[in-house]
């Protein structure tokens, strides 16, 4: 069995690297994803379609995980004659190769232990060496019929820390201030992150997100508490994982220098697909301007792209908007506003913060957003202060102006309240996923329900799978 560069280095080669040649077991090169209509990497739930009707538990009702910048195109007839049976997805206009199969060679594209219950099907079939597997399967039609291609991602985020009483919660801030108001002034309580993340996987959340808010500044590297929820997370919800906060170059309690690469090999090895990096990203940004565009390879989004792919890096990002009366005004990247500011302003931009937006930083969104991808980012995560904890929907002219900027994928954050403004987001913007937080926190919708409401649209979505 081979999973994702897995079924690539079957192959005779790529051009990812035109020198290096593949093993060469299967005739064919692999293709670099066309970005100009589409964000590269091609990430989320797609399909893996066959002409038998079920191979290896693949069934065409059924969305995978895929995560990958370069694929095998799929020609009719090609590797058939070679005597593989082919499983196809599309993105875009291109059709390209979800899984090979052949006697008791499996090789997928996609990643079926992140596929959820599709994906544990998979890996049961491989293993009971079912090839064929049901060719009546009840359970198959069972499942609501999916339209082929990459489903609306709906992703749930869960800030995490540690409470006034020192257990670890999840919390919800409005413009990031997580203490009530009344009761003392304490930490919000929402839940338990494990828990709470078992609950969102259940209800059908294509991806989790943890965001460790406080970063656990005072533990030993080897003993932060968010290693320890990644690893119980993991046993239980089977779609990625995504890790943000205190991914940076630091300094061990007993003074031990410990590299961001160090860090983020922890996370992974505990669970976790992806990392988030948020105010070390800016400093690298100012850094990568002042230096002439020049890349210094020692950031952590540099050290971290380079040894697991840009598609293990998220940049998480904080803007705000500040209005200025004309666009000559400022030297950043202006947008003309549908919502004047406080003076009738029509025009503004969106200044970068860090330290969980406490400080501004003299850097706009589009800047940050460009220099993130040119160090080798793999997506941006798209907060934004000023609708944080609103329930107001996505800012959606921050979310255009950033997609038009970069190729890689975005993820709208901040200010859902409601399924329609997932569907507003989806319908308005080209954006590539959608996460969400406080509404499913206080379990005024869940992800089933949002989905749901997507689906009714017409929007392709990942219908969740309860049985093998």
């Amino acid at each position: 069995m081979a999973i994702c560069v897995g079924l690539q280095v079957l192959f005779e080669g790529s051009a990812e690297d035109s020198i290096v040649p593949g093993i060469g077991i299967i005739k064919g090169r692999l293709d670099r994803f066309d970005s100009t209509s589409k964000s590269v990497p091609h990430i989320g739930w797609n399909s893996a379609n066959t002409t038998e009707k079920e191979v290896y538990g693949l069934r065409p009702s059924s969305k995978y995980y895929y995560v990958h910048s370069y694929n095998i195109p799929y020609r009719k007839g090609e590797l058939e004659s070679q005597g593989w049976t082919v499983a196809t997805a599309r993105y875009g206009d291109e059709e390209f190769v979800g899984a090979v199969a052949k006697e008791n060679i499996l090789a997928t594209q996609f990643h079926p232990e992140k596929s959820g219950v599709a994906g544990l099907r998979v890996l049961k079939a491989f293993l009971d060496g079912n090839f064929k597997g049901s060719q009546d399967s009840g359970a198959s039609a069972a499942i609501k019929e999916v339209k082929e291609g990459l489903t609306r991602r709906v992703i749930a985020c869960l800030d995490v820390r540690t409470n006034d009483q020192g257990d670890l919660v999840v919390t919800k801030g409005d413009q990031y201030d997580v203490r009530e108001k009344t009761s003392g002034g304490n930490v919000r309580n929402l839940g338990k992150p494990v828990e709470m993340a078992q609950k969102y996987y259940e209800q059908g959340a294509d991806e989790v997100t943890f965001l460790n808010i406080t970063s656990f500044r005072d533990c030993p590297i080897a003993d932060l508490p968010m290693l320890e929820i990644l690893r119980k997370t993991s046993e239980t919800v089977f779609v990625p994982l995504t890790i943000g906060g205190g991914i940076r170059d630091t300094t061990d309690t007993d003074g031990t220098k410990v590299s961001a690469l160090e860090i983020a090999t922890m996370y992974f090895k505990s669970g976790a697909d992806k990392v988030s990096i948020g105010s070390d990203a800016v400093i690298a940004a100012e850094e990568y301007y002042a230096a002439g565009k020049k890349l210094s390879g020692s950031t952590a989004i540099e050290q971290i792209s380079k040894a697991y792919g840009n598609q293990a890096v998220v940049v998480s990002v904080d803007p705000k908007r500040v209005y200025v009366s004309k666009q000559e005004e400022t030297k950043h990247n202006t947008i003309q506003t549908k919502f004047p500011g406080p003076n009738g302003e029509t025009t503004c931009w969106y200044a970068c913060t860090i330290k969980g937006g406490r400080e501004t930083r003299d850097m706009d969104v589009v800047e940050l957003a460009t220099a993130c991808e040119a160090m080798g980012t793999g997506e941006i995560l798209l907060n934004c202060i000023d609708k944080d904890g609103t329930n107001s929907g996505f800012d959606l002219e921050l979310i255009d102006q950033v997609k038009g900027a970069i190729t890689i994928p975005v993820i709208a954050s901040s200010g859902a309240g409601n399924p329609a403004h997932f569907e507003e987001v989806f319908a308005k913007t080209k954006t590539d996923a959608a996460l969400g937080a406080g509404m499913f926190h206080r379990g005024e919708y869940t992800v089933k329900q949002v989905k749901d409401f997507l689906g009714d649209k017409g929007l392709i979505v990942r219908q969740f799978e309860s049985e093998l």
